[in-house]
């Protein structure tokens, strides 16, 4: 049984008191975004421009109600079986109300067994088990049960998601509407990453002596062994639940929770181009944040859990430091001081597919800015996000970004450089960071 957060025990059961990201976007602002991606993907093709309309990302802490990432977060987009997570939100509550039991049983209709996959093989006519459709419902994703819990609890599917509907406005689902039960194809069953975590919070607010069946991986129904499609549940540390989705419209979801060290994360990622993309993307975003908080909570700038760490100052140092071992001609920009800690991540604009491999030998010619050197090689390419973001686009934009390896004796460092620059927009580049107190070198051709 999952442990009741001290989130869960201070917030009233109807909802009220949320952090500022279960509410709308405006309310939240306040909130920094400090996140991430340990590599961005790679340029798009005209699939990956179709992905794009499909992706959103949200990452949050459940605890503090710290938005930690948020990428078209608020853009409508298919919940697919998310919706189920609503199903069940709605199932808890009838439970906890006592207008239903876990051993009581549900009857199965034409309508429900007509069902398309993914589904139980219900036939019209057979009963299943309250608490076999709660498992059906999360382990199989199953179409078939979805409508059995509709039926039983509101008469029809139509009346249950007018219900449900009402029900996530009153949880703050303010850009939620649901047509069914399931999550099968209607242009009119729209959300967002934001509202599929919201409704993570509630579920594991609300239920936390229920909350533990999102964390099974398997059940056994009729003599047959059914496997969970959140693949990352039991394989990546920490991840407790939640619940994937697919249909065409949608690409791959999933929505998660983790806990570690007594820190609690939700993460939606909605559109992936393959259940794998989605999953690597969803692990790369929860990784990274953990990493991240754990980062600053130590006052550091790195943000990976399993490299050694260097102060900001100290990196700073060894910028510098380096300017006496390159060869050819570089320019000083700003060395005074330690850059600030602000440590950003990417996001993924497409999932479209794995970033490909960059090699330096295929770097564009031409001058360069470096504006970091660091530990790792995730390090330097948050910083070359990061600096991304301060207003350089007409100077960077088609500039290569690279985190070229340099070894030092027994240490490797990774540089975080701009190249294939002209010499004018390189040095107007770090004259615009120097005014911003941020370090900043050119570097000529070949150097």
């Amino acid at each position: 049984m999952l442990r009741c957060t001290k989130t869960a025990a201070r917030h009233a059961v109807n909802g009220s008191a949320m952090p500022d990201w279960q509410h709308p976007p405006m309310v939240q602002a306040r909130w920094a975004m400090i996140l991430l991606l340990l590599a961005s993907l790679g340029a798009a093709s005209g699939g990956a421009a179709a992905q794009t309309e499909r992706y959103a990302a949200f990452v949050a802490d459940m605890e503090t109600g710290e938005v930690l990432h948020a990428r078209r977060a608020d853009a409508a987009r298919f919940p697919a079986s998310l919706t189920k997570m609503m199903t069940l939100y709605m199932l808890f509550e009838a439970e906890r109300e006592g207008r239903v039991s876990f051993d009581a049983m549900m009857a199965v209709s034409a309508e429900a067994a007509s069902r398309p996959a993914s589904r139980l093989g219900l036939a019209e006519g057979a009963e299943i088990r309250v608490e076999d459709a709660v498992r059906a419902l999360i382990i199989a994703s199953a179409n078939d049960v979805a409508v059995v819990v509709a039926e039983h609890l509101a008469g029809s599917e139509a009346a249950f998601a007018e219900a449900m509907t009402v029900r996530a406005r009153r949880l703050g689902l303010t850009g939620t509407t649901f047509r069914n039960a399931s999550g099968l194809p209607d242009p009119l069953q729209r959300t967002t990453a934001r509202d599929m975590a919201r409704l993570a919070y509630a579920l594991q607010r609300d239920f936390p002596g229920r909350y533990g069946y999102f964390s099974e991986t398997r059940f056994n129904w009729n003599g047959r062994a059914i496997n969970s499609h959140n693949t990352l549940v039991g394989t990546m540390r920490g991840v407790d639940g939640l619940k994937t989705g697919y249909i065409r419209a949608s690409g791959f979801n999933v929505a998660l929770t983790a806990e570690r060290h007594e820190r609690r994360l939700v993460a939606v990622v909605m559109g992936g181009a393959t259940p794998a993309v989605r999953d690597a993307h969803a692990r790369d975003l929860l990784e990274a944040a953990f990493a991240t908080l754990d980062a600053r909570d130590q006052g550091l700038l790195l943000a990976r859990l399993d490299v050694p760490r260097i102060s900001p100052i100290r990196e700073q140092e060894l910028l510098t430091a380096e300017l006496a071992h390159l060869p050819g001609r570089i320019e000083q920009g700003s060395a005074r001081g330690a850059p600030p800690v602000r440590v950003e991540l990417a996001d993924a604009d497409g999932l479209a597919g794995p970033a490909p491999e960059t090699s330096i030998l295929d770097l564009p010619r031409g001058w360069s800015i470096q504006v970091g050197a660091y530990g790792s090689e995730a390090a330097a390419r948050a910083r070359l996000e990061t600096v991304s973001a301060m207003g350089l686009e007409d100077l960077v934009a088609q500039a290569r970004h690279a985190a070229e390896p340099l070894e030092r004796g027994q240490t490797r460092l990774w540089r975080a450089r701009f190249s294939g620059l002209d010499v004018d927009a390189a040095r107007a580049a770090c004259a615009r960071l120097q005014a911003r107190g941020e370090a900043c070198f050119t570097v000529a051709p070949d150097a």
